[in-house]
């Protein structure tokens, strides 16, 4: 990962934060150019300029069978209903509700952008995944799903707290 890019997109997010009326104590970064084995998806702590946390992600499998991790260093992006991608773009997370995934939560994702309106539609929501890894696994890649961000159960239980306890909405930006 590199920290200096990673400043440059939190800069920008904070900036959106601000103008949007977002949380500016932290956002959701996702870097979809890193290989889905090592840990992508950033807590960036906009209190103290750095990273809080950081987890394993997985993606869309596109084409390929899900479950597997057949694209881990070269997803393909959709914004279609059935093509089993994840959208690049920003996202307000949105409400919390049940899940037959996981731990059993799941956020409702809101797409910002037009990479990313139909998520909704897509039934497209953040969400824990049992079969994803806690610790990175390169060079395997994360399991890939149907285009949700999905975490480890472990990793959701330190992120849902958070999510829960915020009184603005999140921004969850996934890029590449």
């Amino acid at each position: 990962m590199n920290v200096e890019s990673t400043k440059t997109k939190a800069n920008q997010a904070l900036k959106f934060c601000k103008a949007k009326n977002f949380n500016q104590d932290f956002c959701i970064l996702i870097d979809m150019s890193l290989h889905s084995g090592v840990k992508r998806f950033i807590v960036w702590d906009f209190t103290k300029n750095k990273i809080s946390n950081s987890f394993l992600v997985g993606h869309g499998c596109g084409e390929n069978p899900w479950n597997n991790d057949y694209s881990k260093d070269n997803p393909k992006f959709s914004n279609v209903d059935g093509s089993h991608c994840s959208s690049l773009g920003k996202y307000k997370i949105g409400q919390r509700a049940h899940s037959d995934w996981g731990i059993g939560v799941k956020y409702v994702l809101h797409g910002l952008e037009s990479t990313n309106n139909n998520a909704q539609k897509r039934f497209i929501v953040f969400h824990s995944w049992e079969v994803v890894s806690d610790e990175e696994v390169y060079p395997k890649g994360t399991p890939e799903g149907w285009g949700c961000p999905t975490i480890s159960n472990n990793s959701f239980k330190i992120i849902d707290p958070l999510l829960k306890s915020s009184t603005k909405p999140v921004l969850m930006w996934i890029y590449k």
